[in-house]
């Protein structure tokens, strides 16, 4: 298991003084690509290799938005890993240790130079020290289109700003995106996303939004090919 302490900061608050789904998300993805510090022999792997781990799915689950000031620990571990995929949990807990976030993602191991899958060998994976999976409710990875026609809304281009240091969006920004064109009043308590094709600088993104019982799917699409789906669920109000 590997931890960062955090404090809810006015960079990362909204205008109510509550923390940002966006940059809670920011948390999260930190203290999962600085896991592998936590496991040395992991790390020699992936860097000898030339391999990234890159987020494919996740789901989060909104217990309470924490306010300004506020002081939060971020917790990751990994429960199960397979050859080309591992399963972990993120949560983010207030200073009595109650838990605000809870999520669980998955993985895909990849080959840096040539962008596609690769495969970690058995000697790694048993090195690897597994945690238990913790409680939640836990959801299918995948995110099914609705049948019926989406609405298609205004282009989205992609900006420098939107980049990290794997060339690609970085993944807490294609929420944030996402979240622009909810409604305003539209208060969001539970998050899937399945991430399909990573946007580069330069692309457009065709968002497609369809309402659904207790929320809205939001698919982002480059040209043909959909890049990320997500699901937000809440209420209005």
């Amino acid at each position: 298991m590997y931890s960062i302490k955090y404090k809810v900061t006015t960079s990362t608050c909204d205008s109510e003084g509550r923390l940002k789904l966006y940059s809670a998300l920011q948390m999260m993805q930190d203290c999962s690509e600085m896991w592998i510090d936590s496991e040395p022999d992991v790390k020699q792997y992936f860097t000898k290799q030339n391999m990234a781990q890159l987020l494919a799915t996740r789901q989060v689950e909104i217990l309470r938005v924490p306010e300004y000031k506020e002081n939060l620990t971020v917790t990751t571990s990994v429960y199960g890993m397979k050859p080309m995929f591992g399963f972990r949990n993120t949560f983010i807990y207030d200073s009595e240790g109650k838990p605000c976030y809870r999520t669980w993602s998955m993985g895909a191991f990849v080959d840096k130079a040539a962008g596609k899958l690769k495969r970690v060998d058995d000697a790694t994976i048993a090195s690897l020290t597994l945690e238990p999976q913790l409680e939640m409710n836990y959801k299918d990875r995948r995110i099914i289109l609705p049948r019926e026609v989406g609405e298609t809304l205004e282009p989205i281009k992609v900006l420098r700003a939107d980049i990290d240091y794997n060339k690609h969006v970085n993944n807490a920004n294609y929420v944030r995106m996402a979240m622009e064109l909810l409604p305003e009043n539209f208060k969001v308590q539970g998050l899937r996303v399945e991430y399909r094709v990573a946007a580069k600088l330069g692309d457009v993104l065709i968002p497609t939004i369809y309402k659904i019982e207790g929320g809205f799917i939001i698919s982002l699409s480059v040209g043909n090919d959909v890049s990320t789906i997500i699901e937000f669920t809440g209420n209005c109000g």
